[in-house]
């Protein structure tokens, strides 16, 4: 077995418990708060089997579990304030209606598992082989996975703020990170990976991780992140204001205030 291998694995046994888990508890978006914890455990899964201390694998080791543990706690902790599931995954159970077992097994938990096995990629390069010794292409990438996880977590950590306030419920956030870009979280995830990525070139076969930050920003643009969310919002008049004035993705200074509320 290789790590590639034991990884595939893994995620098939983690996933397949969350879900058993989100089957009795009828809530399959906690597979959000698993989404993070499964990089953490194929990382040092993988690295007690056949990681050998090198210096690359304690570091992409330290920073994916860094990442997904704080992703994993703000996840929990976000639906601490929520009732039942996630507005996607709710929609989801109304339309999937007496095939919701099997449909969320596959298109949900395993779909997941897929994802992360793919966006893993310089995670499991780098255990099996770390490559030549630290050089300037990690220090790159760590300033850039760091540029990102700034994003993610200061976004993420003003939003549950916002959220928190009741006299702002109905509104949209527009301070702090969010009034340079509708998703600083969104562009904060995709921004490390590709951090992650120039981590993982130096290793033998490395520039096969380019698929990580590619699928990244290929669901996070196109499928279900900021798709699905804004259609959430469609109509709404604070929002239209706010997306006529603030980049979607790339944070950037706004466009010229047109009197709209800033609320």
């Amino acid at each position: 077995m290789n790590p590639f291998l034991l990884a595939a694995l893994v995620l098939l046994i983690f996933m397949s418990a969350v879900f058993v888990l989100a089957m009795r508890l009828k809530n399959n978006s906690i597979v959000d708060i698993a989404y993070g914890l499964a990089f953490v455990l194929v990382g040092w899964i993988t690295f007690a089997v056949y990681g050998d201390a090198h210096p690359r694998q304690l570091l992409i080791l330290a920073l994916v579990t860094l990442w997904g543990l704080r992703l994993a706690g703000h996840i929990f902790l976000r639906k601490q304030g929520e009732q039942g599931e996630d507005f996607r995954y709710r929609q989801w159970r109304q339309e999937w209606g007496k095939t919701i077992v099997w449909r969320s097994f596959l298109q949900i938990f395993m779909l997941q598992g897929a994802v992360v096995f793919v966006v893993a990629l310089p995670i499991l390069l780098i255990m099996q082989q770390p490559g030549p010794a630290l050089g300037l292409l990690d220090v790159l990438g760590v300033l850039i996975w760091l540029i990102g996880f700034a994003f993610e977590a200061i976004g993420d950590w003003q939003l549950l703020r916002f959220k928190r306030n009741s006299a702002r419920r109905g509104h949209i956030i527009q301070q702090g990170l969010w009034r340079y870009t509708r998703h600083p979280n969104y562009f904060g995830e995709a921004t490390l990976w590709w951090g992650m990525l120039l981590i993982a070139l130096t290793a033998p076969w490395g520039a096969i991780a380019i698929l990580s930050p590619l699928l990244i920003n290929f669901l996070l643009l196109k499928v279900s992140g900021i798709p699905m969310l804004e259609a959430k919002y469609r109509n709404h008049p604070e929002f239209e204001a706010y997306k006529q004035r603030t980049n979607g993705f790339f944070p950037w200074f706004p466009k010229p205030d047109r009197g709209e509320d800033h609320d």
